[in-house]
């Protein structure tokens, strides 16, 4: 049982659940693996809608070599900046990312400065580009946080709702576990267990409906950047929920505040106050020109 994950109310008991797998002597971290997945699928998404939408689709390849590696880089420079207390004492660790450790608004910061260079470069429209690519992020996202499911961690607080999830204590990192939490530990075949909110599977069903919205409307946009605003906007207001469950919140220097629920919530107030706008703007223009007389 020291390595099982339990959903007691669903009846659901996975054991055995490692968080590597070695091969050839090499220890490799599932949460790479799947990061590594998600970047394809995610890529793979975004070469299908190119296509679709008359675009060259080498384009993307080229464009998603520069955009992973500093996707990457700011994923971890945003964690490590509202976790500096864990890497002071160990500078070095701050390139191990085998445990984890990457802030997804880091790595959409890292990519969009990407996609904005790599558009001046090519001489190619950004929010085009914004567009193509922001359904794969979204993607990647859902795989991605399946990485948090093996590593055990960006979880929430106590629950005993329908989709609680049950962990080893022994596999959790102490700091995650809140005293609600230790009020709460059931022992099972002599393994102490937490039960809390499985954070993951939250965001990972939210941005799929977040995605499925992008697809549909992808044909029904009214301006450039319209696909990222949504996304934007959707994600951020499903961020702001789930960050306020968990236990592991990056928290705002001198504020504890989490940071990642305050940037979540200005973006969906920033970004949904933008798109209506907008689209009462492209409503008045319309109906001016409906107005003007027929010659």
């Amino acid at each position: 049982m020291e390595d099982s994950i339990i959903f007691p109310h669903l009846g659901i008991t996975l054991e055995h659940v490692g968080k590597s797998i070695t091969v050839f002597g090499v220890e490799i971290a599932y949460y790479g693996m799947i990061i590594g997945l998600g970047i394809l699928v995610g890529f793979l998404l975004a070469e299908w809608i190119a296509k679709k939408s008359g675009q060259s689709p080498e384009i993307y390849l080229d464009l998603v070599l520069y955009a992973v590696f500093f996707a990457i880089v700011g994923a971890r420079l945003y964690y490590v900046i509202f976790s500096w207390d864990m890497f002071k004492g160990d500078l070095l660790s701050i390139f191990n990312l085998r445990n984890g450790g990457l802030a997804i608004y880091g790595g959409v910061i890292g990519a969009v400065l990407t996609l904005y260079v790599f558009s001046k470069k090519r001489k190619l429209s950004f929010t085009t580009l914004l567009d193509t690519g922001s359904p794969g992020l979204i993607a990647g996202q859902i795989i991605g946080r399946w990485g948090n499911f093996f590593n055990r961690e960006a979880f929430g607080d106590y629950t005993d709702s329908l989709l609680a999830m049950q962990l080893p204590v022994s596999q959790v990192r102490s700091w995650d576990i809140t005293e609600n939490l230790r009020e709460h530990i059931q022992i099972i075949d002599g393994v102490e267990f937490i039960q809390v909110h499985p954070t993951f599977l939250y965001e990972g069903m939210w941005n799929l409906c977040v995605l499925a919205l992008m697809l549909w409307y992808w044909k029904r946009k009214k301006f450039g950047g319209e696909i990222f605003c949504i996304y934007l906007a959707g994600y951020g207001l499903g961020r702001f929920w789930i960050e306020g469950l968990r236990t592991d919140p990056l928290l705002l220097p001198g504020i504890g505040i989490p940071a990642s629920q305050v940037l979540a919530l200005v973006l969906f107030l920033g970004v949904g106050a933008f798109l209506v706008y907008k689209h009462w703007k492209l409503g008045r223009r319309t109906g001016k020109k409906e107005k003007e007389p027929q010659e």
